[in-house]
């Protein structure tokens, strides 16, 4: 088939390769213009511009694709289908309807569920067990064209939100090539979304990284995976950013007891005045060799990677030595 192909980051980059080693013909590449990046603020090309250039294929950079101009162009490509993967503008409907087979979605959630634009990261953030890659029809909706085809990922315990990326990057790239063969030979039936079961995600912030030690352990474990590597998650400690790498939630937190009855007092009896939980979230309970543990509003936080403002990311085990860090002191 000859394609358009409209796509900008990382993402998007294997399901470009998987189309051309198909034998499909791409007839140009849409992607998001050169930005400035890094100290230098030199101009950077997209990810897709990138492999696009690899293959020699021609690439198109509308500020906005849907001014008359960049649409004319778009026409000028003669394609049968645009195939779109986390391109980064919304699309007219004059564009959707332009080729013979529409516009085709590579989308990172089984949807209806997880709309938007973060749905790596959310279902992480959620706890879910399942996620997936769906090809979608598209249209003037953000995310509600007719199911093409879908593919389910599991979720592993310790998935991180950069290691989820990839297995559903490397899905999307195997099932738009299924896709298209069964568009073109006409077994595709569409199906439409369940709008009672659809939910919508943000677009990422970083403010979304910033730990609330009053939510639970549970909930701080899977922020510091979601979120990993970007915007990734952190508090303040000694008045700079500790951002937190990785983590677990503790087992046994009766164990703290002791250690809170020996930072924050007893009675006159000799028994702690608090009990387990009482602690306010944010505090240091344990400071171990490879690790330390944070009272959060649910249970105890295990730290075991961090990394200090202006320094490396480190275990630790190796952080500990050159930082004190002691039971009963807050992190912010």
């Amino acid at each position: 088939m000859k394609i358009v192909y409209m796509g900008t980051p990382d993402f998007a980059v294997g399901a470009l390769r998987a189309l051309v080693e198909a034998g499909h013909q791409i007839a140009a590449v849409v992607t998001q213009p050169d930005k400035p990046k890094g100290r230098g603020k030199e101009m950077q090309m997209t990810p897709v511009k990138a492999c696009a250039l690899q293959y020699d294929i021609p690439v198109f950079q509308p500020v906005k694709v849907r001014m008359p101009e960049a649409v004319e162009t778009l026409r000028g490509f003669g394609a049968d289908v645009f195939v779109v993967a986390a391109f980064g503008q919304i699309l007219s409907g004059e564009i959707l309807s332009m080729p013979r087979y529409g516009c085709i979605n590579i989308h990172a959630s089984l949807l209806p569920k997880y709309r938007g634009s973060a749905p790596i990261q959310q279902v992480i953030l959620d706890g879910e067990k399942e996620t997936g890659i769906t090809i979608m029809q598209m249209d003037k909706g953000i995310d509600t064209g007719d199911i093409l085809l879908q593919s389910a990922v599991p979720i592993a315990a310790k998935e991180t939100g950069d290691s989820l990326h990839d297995k559903l990057a490397d899905t999307g790239a195997k099932l738009i090539v299924e896709a298209l063969r069964m568009l073109e030979a006409g077994v595709l039936t569409p199906r439409k979304q369940n709008e009672e079961e659809s939910c919508y995600v943000k677009m990422l912030d970083k403010s979304m990284g910033r730990i609330d030690w009053t939510r639970s352990a549970a909930q701080i474990e899977r922020q510091v995976r979601g979120l990993n590597s970007w915007p990734g998650t952190y508090t303040s400690f000694h008045g700079k950013t500790l951002k937190i790498w990785e983590s677990e939630v503790a087992d046994s937190p009766e164990r703290f007891v002791e250690t809170q009855a020996k930072t924050e007092g007893a009675d006159e009896s000799g028994s702690s005045s608090k009990a387990y939980g009482s602690s306010l979230p944010g505090t240091i309970a344990s400071v171990e060799k490879d690790a330390f543990y944070v009272w959060t509003g649910d249970g105890i936080l295990k730290v075991t990677q961090v990394q200090l403002e202006g320094k490396k990311r480190m275990e630790v085990k190796a952080f500990l030595p050159g930082y004190q860090i002691k039971p009963g002191e807050r992190l912010a």
